[in-house]
């Protein structure tokens, strides 16, 4: 008889977790999309690295519902806006939020220099922008609260993230479908070791030349310096950085504070001395591998 209820636990513990992946768009409706004979590439050497995204997706996983906090974590990975480490910054990062009854959705998203896309710097944004859609207009079969959905971004994805909470206004795209009357702006925003500004002294100079070339005008290195677009309707915000960050200087996440700070904005920053760049949950690198409990601590605490 034990040994039958161990079994039965075991496979009740099996199936609990709700993973999904759904399609951010319809086939036909993906927009500033162009015919080309270019492959999406996925090399799982080390990490799980995905290049020249064709079908972008957003991969959902859901905690039990028992544990269901009502939060949600759109989850943009990073990778220099050349490729996305899916599984370091993104899956693994859903995981652990599941394990803390928040709801994420990992999304892989275009990359500016694909040549199925027809304006380079347009087609990241333009999937957050819908990722957080899907979210919300998702909202009540997976437990979620509209209100409490929020984004999450790493190096080039915290870029991207951050351009998420500060462009919000106007939608990039022409809506398709019911999806498309959900709220876009992001109810908190979580930067990890994040690209913010476009700035040539302190920007990650892949991210920059990727994202908008290598001779961008002045109005969108601008335009996209996202410590220039905070205002007082930017949201509340979680910063992490390491101090010896040789490829994104923390220079990035200083001017960030220093702009949510002048708007008014409520903001945590925890800037650690060592650690340097890419170290998502610094598993074993021993007191920065507790950032993560200080961001529990922080969703726990959101009004």
């Amino acid at each position: 008889m034990k040994t039958f209820s161990i079994i039965f636990l075991f496979l009740g513990l099996s199936v609990s977790a709700q993973v999904k992946t759904l399609p951010l768009w319809p086939e036909d409706k993906i927009p500033n999309h162009q015919q080309s004979t270019e492959k999406e590439e996925i090399n799982d050497d080390d990490v799980v690295w995905i290049s020249k995204v064709q079908k972008p997706t957003l991969e959902v996983y859901l905690p039990v519902k028992q544990s269901a906090t009502g939060q949600a974590v759109l989850i943009c990975p990073g990778g220099g806006y050349a490729g996305l480490a899916y599984d370091w910054e993104g899956t693994q990062i859903a995981k652990f939020l599941n394990s803390k009854g928040i709801a994420a959705g990992v999304l892989k998203y275009r990359l500016p220099l694909s040549a199925s896309i027809k304006e380079s710097f347009k087609a990241p944004l333009q999937d957050a922008q819908r990722g957080i859609r899907l979210l919300r207009a998702n909202a009540s079969a997976w437990h979620i609260d509209k209100n409490k959905v929020g984004v999450m971004g790493f190096s080039a994805g915290g870029h991207l993230a951050s351009t998420l909470g500060t462009h919000f206004q106007e939608a990039m795209y022409s809506g398709i479908d019911i999806t498309d009357s959900e709220e876009m702006r992001p109810d908190f925003m979580v930067l990890i070791y994040p690209v913010i500004s476009m700035d040539s002294a302190i920007t990650h100079q892949g991210s920059h030349d990727n994202l908008l070339g290598k001779n961008p005008s002045a109005a969108l290195e601008e335009q996209f310096s996202n410590e220039l677009q905070v205002t007082k309707n930017t949201p509340e915000t979680f910063i992490l950085h390491a101090g010896d960050d040789g490829a994104v200087p923390v220079e990035n996440s200083l001017r960030m504070y220093a702009a949510l700070q002048k708007n008014g904005i409520k903001t945590e920053m925890h800037i650690y001395p060592e650690g340097e760049h890419g170290f998502a949950l610094a598993n074993g690198k021993y007191y920065l591998e507790n950032w993560s409990t200080r961001l529990i601590d922080w969703l726990k605490n959101l009004k």
